[in-house]
């Protein structure tokens, strides 16, 4: 690498570290201003508070990444052109695309500590960072009563409650149907399930038993049966965050679980999933429309690209959590709401770093 390069590089990797470091304090400062009060009164130890802040910079600079990295890249490259640098470089005989080329060895720097951290590092983070919120400031409040419960336990055992209590462990209106290939083998049904951890059996009210048999059915019936049964009642449906705990493997055997007992929050694992190598690719896109706009010296001054990067990256958000949120609420496709903003600004960059070469 040239004197160029390195030049370049290092203000990149400086400029964008610099604005961590003076972002995540400020929102550390914010959310203990807001959440003290609760901290305090459900005596949250010191010790958990340190851990859960520390989880909050990882946390919040993997959710926050893009946005640092496209202000960082408008900030000092704009410093460079109100200083006319670019043009010196460019003017020396340097071509735009040779321009660029420290710009996209720093985006790929940044991509790569970004997917380690979105694919390992974050997952914990997030982990602890929610279990703390639910812990201290949300009592009661980690997950709530889920209506018409699906699960398909496996290739042959199917379940079904109208509705689950995870506080109370138990469930309404209570199916469990075993399968001999494509033909009805066992129906047990309840009115009433409850899960009495101590003795690890459930408590069924209303309890009917059906055997289908070639020649007739046998019927067992009891106003009260306690009985093991094939499954943890935790599993009639997992914690809202429980996606973002799990690292890449782990939440890829989650979701083909999930798939298999027909979870109705499918497509909102499936965002978890493609956001993990999406937020990362958006550092290229990010850098490219970075720079190209904020390249050539305007009369505004700095204050001009902000003002247009800025807007930008609300605009990215905006595409984000609005296509994120319909694929989790509807049968919206996660690929297209993960990946629309990625393709739609890949363009714009493309469209963008032809203008600004000319």
């Amino acid at each position: 690498m040239k004197i160029l390069d390195w030049y370049i590089l290092k203000r990149y990797l400086g400029t964008f570290f610099t604005m961590i470091l003076l972002f995540i304090p400020i929102g550390i400062i914010v959310d203990l201003s807001e959440k003290i009060d609760n901290m305090l009164e459900h005596e949250a130890p010191l010790k958990a508070v340190l851990a859960y802040y520390l989880d909050f910079t990882v946390y919040f600079a993997n959710l926050l990444f893009p946005l640092f990295v496209f202000l960082s890249v408008i900030w000092f490259t704009s410093k460079l052109a109100n200083k006319t640098e670019i043009v010196a470089f460019l003017s020396s005989g340097v071509s735009y695309w040779r321009f660029l080329r420290p710009y996209m060895i720093g985006a790929i720097i940044i991509c790569i500590g970004a997917l380690a951290m979105g694919l390992f590092l974050a997952p914990k983070a997030s982990e602890g960072f929610n279990d703390f919120k639910y812990t201290y400031l949300k009592k009661g409040r980690k997950i709530q009563d889920t209506r018409n419960v699906y699960r398909q336990l496996n290739d042959s055992i199917f379940l079904y409650a109208s509705n689950f209590e995870p506080l109370k462990k138990s469930a309404t209106n209570f199916t469990l149907e075993y399968f001999d290939g494509n033909r009805l083998d066992t129906k047990i049904s309840a009115r009433r399930i409850v899960f009495i951890e101590k003795d690890s059996i459930y408590e069924m009210r209303d309890f009917v038993k059906r055997k289908v048999l070639e020649n007739g059915d046998i019927i067992e019936k009891a106003r009260k049966k306690d009985t093991v049964l094939p499954f943890n009642i935790d599993e009639f449906t997992p914690v809202t965050y429980v996606a973002e705990t799990l690292n890449y493997t782990e939440l890829s055997d989650f979701i083909e679980k999930e798939k298999k007992r027909g979870s109705s929050d499918i497509n909102r694992y499936m965002v978890v999933a493609y956001k993990r190598w999406s937020i990362p690719i958006s550092a290229f896109i990010l850098t490219v429309i970075g720079v190209a706009v904020s390249s050539v010296k305007r009369r505004g001054g700095m204050g001009i690209n902000l003002a247009v990067g800025i807007s930008l990256a609300f605009v990215f958000i905006f595409f984000d959590k609005v296509l994120g949120t319909m694929a989790d609420q509807s049968d919206f496709p996660p690929i297209v709401a993960v990946w629309f903003p990625n393709v739609t600004f890949g363009i714009l960059a493309i469209y963008l770093l032809y203008n600004a070469k000319r």
